[in-house]
């Protein structure tokens, strides 16, 4: 055995070798059974056809025939004399049949008799007798048809049947779907927004390639990678790439295909899989949404399911007992990593587990990058800026941004993808489609400027806030009248109690408004206070931001695994300080509030001349805010050119976790 056989890893096929799973061939070529059954229908086709031209008419020996004859009315007629014995006349009349245009054909049933020939003759009939005989022809175009379709049918349902039988054997093979090598074009260079998790099975591809590298040093590679991470991070490209890069196969199923109606099924499914796995080392077996199989085995409640628990058992050993020097990596997903059971977490099962998270501001711009590649895009675009304004969008909501953007662009007529189309798709994607079909009065139309009016003027002289980007009152999605946006300039996580009491006010600035207009208020304001009462309780509860309450958190969290979400919060608390938080919650939503309308009720004049301005343009972006709540106008072209090059960047930091924007929804 030469050099090259004993690097190859065992139950990998030598170079020409056929498979061992390799499906066998057909006993018929689908090619030749396709043109057998053409053939079939064609000369069924044609006999039919022949039969539906020529109408035979039946007649009786006596009288018909005879009066016929007597008449001058055969042309001619030929006696045929069965194999049987019977005997019968097919002739032809000088009748025209109307429906084909020719001679009337006719058959009679008779017993030749010796003075017949004398009497067609005095009636001037040619005649003529034949022995009826099978000949080949006649059983090639009446019988072999309806043998091949017999044959056919007999084909197709013994091959039912085999399927039917052999698919009860093989009830309980993988589903794992394979990719070649030769058809997984994806690499890292497809895979942005996450540096580290790349960074992080960079051995295990380098493993793949070289195994000898590490098993010379006695080092032993994770077994199963476990990549966690919301929906829509990257998981599932992630691990095609890291297969492309391996330039290995890539078996992918997903968690819910090894749960069956039967019970042992999806155990045998387990161990199929490794077994072609090993048949087909060095590979990658990437099992999606292992969640569905991988569940704790004891949630505490609601009892167990066991085809479930044999199936995670199953997974369980086998893991325990494949080696990664056969060059077989398991790669799991899952974005609920917290209801796995903690034995398919430990060393030795899923040694390594990579989180991928949301993509950052650097992150966002690259997957944006990327997805702009198979868009053509206007000159004037600033990807930085759009990854500056979708905070928590994860890829695969990137990748949609960019395809409305393209759809809307396309739509308008425009040669090239600009930076409108791209924030409007971010709006889309975000908050809902504009809805310009739903009309307002002008009362209402009136209250919702003012209303998002108090939230932008709040925004921009609040202490610490976000950057105003832009506010608007066409209506978008189904819950909001108005809203206004603010934008992101970096990556933060974590909020000061100073910006987060901005945040309060900003929220309050749109009732607020209503209560100094129109000295009324309306149901406008229900998802600000929504989300100010959270941010408030947050702060009291979790945060440990209440003066009166101290550095204390109040309130544990229990979660159901079995439901998959938190449904309870149990109280560690008295009903005294129960009756204190709702105080200090009550307390920071006032103050927040009163802040509010003491900055609005200083810029009143400001605050109408931005409603106004809203009402006439639907839509005003940040900095002509701006420039009315500085200078009470807006700025000429000349005067705006003038003093961009004095403002710097906005000297308020933003966060990385936006909250929902401030708007006005409509009415419970």
């Amino acid at each position: 055995m030469d050099m090259s056989d004993k690097s190859r890893i065992p139950g990998k096929p030598a170079p020409g070798q056929k498979p061992k799973n390799e499906p066998p061939a057909p006993l018929i070529p689908r090619g030749l059974l396709i043109w057998l059954v053409v053939f079939a229908l064609l000369m069924m086709a044609y006999q039919y056809y022949q039969k539906g031209q020529e109408t035979v008419q039946t007649l009786k020996f006596n009288p018909d025939f005879v009066l016929r004859v007597e008449q001058k009315n055969v042309i001619e007629c030929e006696v045929v004399e069965e194999i049987s014995g019977n005997q019968y006349i097919v002739g032809t009349l000088k009748d025209i049949d109307r429906q084909t245009g020719k001679l009337k054909r006719f058959k009679v049933d008779v017993m030749f008799t010796d003075d017949m020939p004398k009497w067609l003759r005095d009636n001037g009939v040619k005649f003529s007798f034949s022995r009826q005989s099978p000949y080949l022809w006649q059983i090639v175009s009446s019988v072999a048809p309806v043998l091949l379709l017999l044959g056919l049918l007999y084909f197709m349902f013994s091959r039912q049947m085999k399927a039917a039988g052999h698919g009860a054997l093989n009830f309980g093979k993988s589903r794992a779907k394979m990719m070649a090598r030769d058809k997984n074009k994806v690499t890292f260079k497809d895979v942005a927004g996450a540096e580290e998790a790349k960074e992080e099975v960079q051995e295990i591809i380098e493993f793949l390639k070289d195994p000898k590298k590490f098993q010379k040093l006695g080092g032993r590679i994770p077994k199963g990678v476990l990549l966690m991470g919301p929906p829509g991070t990257g998981k599932t490209l992630l691990a095609k790439a890291i297969a492309g890069e391996a330039d290995v196969p890539f078996f992918s199923i997903s968690g819910s295909d090894f749960v069956e109606m039967f019970v042992g099924v999806g155990a045998s499914r387990v161990r199929d899989m490794f077994e072609q796995g090993k048949r087909n080392a060095p590979c990658i077996i990437f099992i999606d949404e292992i969640d569905a199989v991988g569940r704790s085995r004891f949630s505490g409640i609601g009892g167990g399911h066991d085809e479930r628990e044999q199936t995670l058992n199953a997974l369980l050993v086998e893991m325990d007992g494949f080696d990664t020097q056969e060059g077989v990596i398991i790669i799991a997903a899952t974005n609920r990593p917290d209801v796995l059971d903690s034995a398919l977490q430990r060393p030795g099962r899923f040694d390594r587990q990579i989180v991928i998270d949301l993509p950052t501001l650097e992150g966002r711009e690259a997957i944006l990058k990327i997805h702009a590649q198979r868009v053509k895009m206007a000159a004037e675009v600033e990807l930085r800026r759009l990854a500056r304004g979708t905070p928590g969008f994860s890829g695969a909501d990137l990748a949609n941004l960019i395809n409305e953007a393209a759809l809307l662009a396309a739509r308008a007529g425009k040669e090239a993808v600009g930076m409108p189309d791209l924030e409007e798709a971010r709006d889309k994607v975000r908050w809902g489609r504009e809805r310009r079909s739903r009309v307002l009065d002008d009362k209402e139309r009136r209250i919702t400027a003012y209303h998002e009016a108090g939230h932008a003027i709040v925004t921009v002289l609040v202490a610490e806030s976000e950057p105003l980007h832009k506010i608007t009152i066409i209506p978008r999605g189904t819950a909001y009248l108005g809203a206004t946006m603010q934008l992101p300039e970096k990556d933060r996580y974590m909020e000061g109690r100073k910006k987060l009491e901005g945040i309060l006010a900003t929220l309050m600035g749109g009732r607020v408004a209503e209560e100094l207009v129109f000295g009324d208020i309306t149901s406008g304001a229900r998802s600000d206070l929504k989300q100010a009462t959270r941010l408030a309780r947050l702060m009291v509860c979790d945060w440990g931001m209440s003066e009166a309450l101290g550095p204390q958190t109040f309130g544990s969290h229990e979660e159901l695994l079995f439901l998959g979400r938190e449904v309870s919060r149990s109280q560690d608390f008295s009903e005294d300080t129960a009756r204190r938080i709702d105080a200090e919650v009550n307390r920071l939503l006032r103050e927040a509030h009163a802040s509010a309308r003491s900055i609005l009720e200083d810029g009143r004049e400001k605050l109408d001349l931005v409603a106004r301005t809203l009402l006439e343009r639907e839509t005003m972006d940040g900095r002509d805010v701006e420039e009315i709540v500085r200078h009470g106008r807006l700025l000429s072209p000349e005067e705006r050119a003038a003093e961009e090059p004095a403002a710097g960047p906005a000297a308020s930091p933003a966060a990385e976790v936006q909250p929902v924007p401030v708007s006005a929804p409509q009415g419970a």
